[in-house]
C-alpha cells in the first residue's frame, strides 16, 4: 500500500538511477551512430539510427528484463504471508496457469526488478503480470527489438527499402502505445498514480490501488517518456510520407523522361 512518506518522496536513489539507465543507453545508442555511420551522414538520418537503437536496446535490456520477471520470478500464493491472486488478473485466472503462485518484478531480484519496482510506482501493472502488457511488451521485445537492429543496418547501409521497415515499426510503437493505456482509459484508470509528478511526467503511469491525487511526480513519469513514443513515431511517420513520395515523383519523371527519349 502507498503511505504517505512514499508519496511524498519527490525523488529517490532508485528514481535516479532509473532515470540515469535511460540516459545511459540514450548515450550508447549516440556512440554507436558515430561508430557505425559515415562523418558524412545527414542530420536526420543519424537521429533516425539513434533513435532506433535507443529503441532496440530500450526493448532488450530494460523491456526484457521485465518479461524475465513475468515468467521467472514468482512467489506461492499464501494466506499466511497475505500474498493472495494477482490483481491485474480477472478473477480464477492465473498467469501460466500456474493457481498456486503469483509472478512479476514485486517478486524478483536484483537491479532490473528494483527498476521495474520503481515503475510500478507509477503503473502498477509493470509490478506483476498483467496479460496485456505482458503481450504487448512479448511483441515488443521479439519483435519490435530486432526490427529496430534491422533499420539500423538499413540506415548504415543507405537502402531505400528500409523506410518500409520504419514506418512499420513506427506505426507498431503508436499501436502498442494505445493499447497498453486505452483499456486504462476506459476503465476509469483504475491503476493510475498521478499522485507525484515525478511518476506522471516521468514514468508512465499507472498507479497502485487506484491512487488518483495529482500531484508533480505522478505528471513527470507519465507524460515525458511515453510521449517519446507518441511524437518521435508520428515525427519519423511525417519524415517517411515525405520521403517515399519524393521518390515515387522522381521515379515517375524518370519514366515520362524515358518514354519521350
Amino acid at each position: 500500500m502507498t503511505t504517505p512518506t512514499t508519496e511524498a518522496r519527490l525523488i529517490d536513489t532508485t528514481t535516479i538511477l532509473s532515470l540515469l539507465s535511460t540516459l545511459a543507453i540514450l548515450l550508447t545508442a549516440y556512440a554507436t551512430s558515430l561508430r557505425l555511420l559515415p562523418t558524412s551522414a545527414p542530420p536526420k538520418i543519424r537521429a533516425l539510427f539513434i533513435w532506433h537503437a535507443f529503441d532496440a536496446l530500450i526493448h532488450f535490456l530494460l523491456e526484457g528484463s521485465f518479461l524475465y520477471h513475468c515468467f521467472f520470478s514468482s512467489t506461492p500464493i499464501s494466506t499466511s504471508t497475505s500474498i493472495g491472486p494477482s490483481p491485474h488478473l480477472p478473477p480464477n485466472v492465473h498467469f501460466l496457469a500456474h493457481a498456486g503462485r503469483r509472478y512479476g518484478a514485486e517478486f524478483g531480484r536484483g537491479p532490473s526488478a528494483t527498476l521495474w519496482r520503481e515503475y510500478a510506482r507509477a503503473d502498477g501493472r509493470w509490478a506483476g503480470t498483467d496479460l496485456t502488457v505482458v503481450s504487448l511488451e512479448l511483441l515488443t521485445v521479439f519483435v519490435g527489438g530486432p526490427v529496430a537492429v534491422g533499420v539500423c543496418e538499413g540506415l548504415r547501409r543507405g537502402g531505400e527499402g528500409v523506410w518500409v521497415w520504419i514506418v512499420g515499426l513506427a506505426v507498431g510503437e503508436l499501436y502498442g502505445g494505445f493499447m497498453t493505456f486505452m483499456p486504462e482509459w476506459l476503465s476509469g484508470s483504475p491503476n493510475l498514480n498521478t499522485s507525484n509528478f515525478m511518476y506522471t511526467w516521468v514514468h508512465p503511469g499507472i498507479a497502485l490501488h487506484g491512487t488518483r491525487k495529482l500531484t508533480a511526480t505522478s505528471w513527470v513519469y507519465l507524460f515525458f517518456f511515453n510521449s517519446l513514443w507518441v511524437w518521435i513515431p508520428l515525427w519519423i511517420l511525417y519524415e517517411a510520407y515525405g520521403h517515399i513520395t519524393t521518390a515515387l515523383n522522381e521515379q515517375k519523371v524518370r519514366r515520362s523522361a524515358e518514354k519521350n527519349a
